[in-house]
């Protein structure tokens, strides 16, 4: 197996909004509420801008020519975190190439990209339910460290 981590383009926008259904449809599955409304084509168009627009960081593993995951970031601004730090978004393996460190592989590209922003930090949510504790442990293991609060959300109606 050869494992490239490349730097997406707008043009991975298409296997971007794939593996993004693929991701939220799991999560879905294992809280058991309908928690995103997914429309793939309006994710591949939203994929295409955020990137075009240098908002929207992405790395994407690939075997061959096939995309197998990706991590996304955009930059967070907070007083708490001494200025600009990363945010992760979406961090996604396909199934069937989990337990091979490709989540490992992303998350050190991701750090590396960090740097050369001059970013201060990287954070991430995951649920605290139990049906995500192998998520946690998984960034936990990768030197994340809970940092405190749950994450909420209101849907803002426009």
């Amino acid at each position: 197996m050869n494992i490239q981590i490349i730097k997406a383009i707008k043009k991975d926008s298409f296997d971007l909004s794939i593996m993004t259904g693929e991701l939220l449809y799991e999560i879905m599955d294992k809280i058991d509420i309908r928690a995103f409304n997914f429309n793939q084509e309006e994710t591949q168009k939203r994929a295409e801008d955020l990137i075009s627009k240098n908002l929207y960081f992405v790395f994407i593993a690939k075997d061959k020519n096939n995309s197998i995951g990706f991590i996304s970031m955009y930059e967070s601004y907070a007083l708490y975190a001494e200025g600009s730090y990363g945010t992760i978004p979406e961090l996604y393996v396909k199934e069937e190439y989990r337990s091979l460190k490709i989540g490992k592989l992303l998350l050190k590209k991701a750090k590396e990209f960090a740097i050369s922003k001059n970013w201060k930090r990287l954070e991430v949510t995951t649920p605290p339910l139990p049906q995500f504790n192998k998520t946690l442990s998984f960034y936990e293991d990768n030197n994340f460290e809970i940092s405190g609060g749950r994450k909420l959300k209101i849907d803002i109606e426009i």
